[in-house]
């Protein structure tokens, strides 16, 4: 193997492993906001859930696919306004 095929490989192997962390990411936060909805307490801002599905889905990044940290970035965000949102900070486990 040259050192061009070698490269292309380290790299498709990289995105396929960002590619499913982000995917695991946003199983969290459709999770997270779907446990929350179920308990009867307000999920958030919708339009934080539905923009991080958004930049998820949509081809327009900061970085271009293959690379997807700032998918995963904008999706960590989401799932963390979600879980403190000010609607439910006050109620405690």
């Amino acid at each position: 193997m040259d050192a061009t095929t070698t490269l292309v490989i380290v790299a498709a192997v990289v995105a396929v492993a960002l590619f499913a962390v982000a995917a695991a990411v946003m199983v969290r936060l459709v999770r997270a906001r779907r446990g929350l909805r179920q308990a009867g307490l307000p999920a958030g801002p919708r339009w934080v859930f539905w923009g991080a599905v958004a930049y998820f889905v949509l081809p327009t990044d900061l970085l271009p696919d293959p690379v997807y940290l700032d998918d995963i970035g904008v999706l960590l965000l989401a799932l963390r306004s979600l879980r403190r949102s000010p609607d439910h900070a006050d109620i405690t486990d």
